[in-house]
């Protein structure tokens, strides 16, 4: 059994990092309004609901597969870590870690959210 939860970890690890750079890793050009000169970006809301929907379902499908705990810390740890990685390779202000950290809090809360409702809609985890 202890094989099988590790196993899961791993690649709910790789496919939460594949969920960040798949929809918005890729991303990393703002857009420069030249009207008001306000830069938005780098992020299209088709992005983010594509993102949170893939992450949606790598939980309730590892919620179901390992169990809500392997749910939640593999897909917080694999997204952040996505995040991280483009942020620091871009970070001119500082604010890297900040953000880090409302993206792993945001992930750990979501991923929880969707872990208990799965597991409670679903029952028990198969491992």
């Amino acid at each position: 059994m202890h094989k099988n939860i590790m196993i899961g970890s791993v690649i709910t690890v790789a496919v939460s990092w594949i969920c960040w750079w798949a929809w918005m890793g890729w991303d990393t050009a703002k857009d420069l309004d030249l009207a008001t000169g306000n830069e938005t970006g780098p992020y299209e809301a088709w992005q983010v609901i594509g993102s949170a929907l893939c992450v949606v379902a790598l939980v309730a499908v590892a919620t179901v597969q390992w169990g809500p705990l392997v749910a939640t810390v593999a897909t917080t740890v694999g997204y952040t870590a996505g995040w991280m990685i483009t942020a620091f390779s871009q970070d001119e202000q500082g604010l890297a870690l900040i953000g880090g950290l409302l993206v792993l809090a945001g992930v750990a809360i979501g991923s929880a959210l969707v872990a208990v409702l799965a597991r409670r809609l679903v029952g028990p985890a198969r491992t």
